[in-house]
């Protein structure tokens, strides 16, 4: 009976109840002897898989060592000795095999935590680079249209809400993981993102040239390529193209000349995670990703 209620709803007190146990086990001694010990493999099998840590380890080695006693009577079968201890050490091997278990299931939610907010950090980093770089580039131009050519300098004040409500709506997509690129949509406005600055943008190739299981990647690689040629290249030409391997984009700029920023490491990342590689390449002038 407390074998029974130590296994349910006693199982908090399952300390007590191993040495509840073992004290009744002790008090059978009197009246059936030696074979008392054959009681221990109940106690031990209590001992592996309900006692808490750390004393179960204690309890279920005392427990292994209660039939040494039989020794003191040589008329007890060897062959107890084959059924006790298996049975404690197989209990004591599920116990193990549980806590490695927990301990790699922990980190296995671990390494996804970290996973996710290097996904959210990726995300927030290109959406609000991308974003605050059209924005920048819109509002220059603006200023110098504002008295050369209102008209066309309020049409860019409109297109500067239109892109801050869309980065808006980004992040907070990111931020809840349903952000996801759009290859085509990134197609469409990478000429316009670099026509601001002054850059042609020549297409070679399109979407359906792509395999389809890799073009959220290509869009978002996409993105933080334009980003960098607006910032950094100080370009006069740009060309995408694309293809069933991959794709590229060259611009005629200044080429590399700095360490590898956060972008580039975000872009990488995502490309190695997919299973592809990312290089950049001096195109004498330009560079080529």
């Amino acid at each position: 009976m407390v074998y029974l209620l130590g296994w349910s709803v006693w199982q908090e007190h399952a300390l007590r109840v191993w040495f509840a146990m073992a004290a009744l086990v002790l008090a059978t001694v009197p009246v059936t002897g030696i074979d008392a010990i054959g009681l221990t493999p109940y106690l031990g099998a209590f001992s592996a898989l309900v006692v808490p840590a750390p004393w179960w380890k204690w309890t279920t080695a005392a427990t292994a060592a209660l039939p040494v006693i039989s020794l003191v009577d040589g008329d007890f079968p060897l062959l107890f000795f084959l059924l006790v201890w298996p049975i404690i050490g197989f209990c004591t091997a599920i116990r193990i095999f549980t806590a490695v278990e927990d301990r790699a299931r922990e980190a296995r939610s671990g390494l996804a935590l970290v996973a996710e907010r290097e996904r959210v950090a990726r995300d927030l980093h290109d959406v609000l680079g991308h974003s605050l770089t059209a924005l920048s580039i819109k509002a220059e131009l603006a200023s110098r249209l504002i008295d050369v050519d209102p008209a066309r300098a309020k049409a860019e004040l409109e297109s500067i809400q239109a892109t801050a409500r869309q980065a808006l709506a980004e992040i907070r997509a990111t931020v809840g993981g349903l952000r996801a690129a759009n290859l085509d949509a990134e197609l469409a406005a990478a000429p316009q993102v670099l026509a601001d600055t002054g850059v042609e943008t020549r297409l070679l190739g399109s979407v359906v040239d792509t395999d389809p299981r890799h073009r959220v990647l290509l869009a978002w690689v996409l993105r933080e390529s334009v980003t960098n040629v607006v910032r950094h290249a100080r370009a006069r030409s740009v060309v995408i193209e694309l293809g069933q391997r991959g794709m590229s984009v060259t611009d005629d700029g200044a080429g590399i000349h700095e360490r590898e920023r956060n972008g580039l490491r975000g872009m990488r990342e995502r490309v190695s995670g997919a299973g592809g590689t990312l290089t950049l390449h001096d195109a004498a002038p330009g560079t080529r990703v």
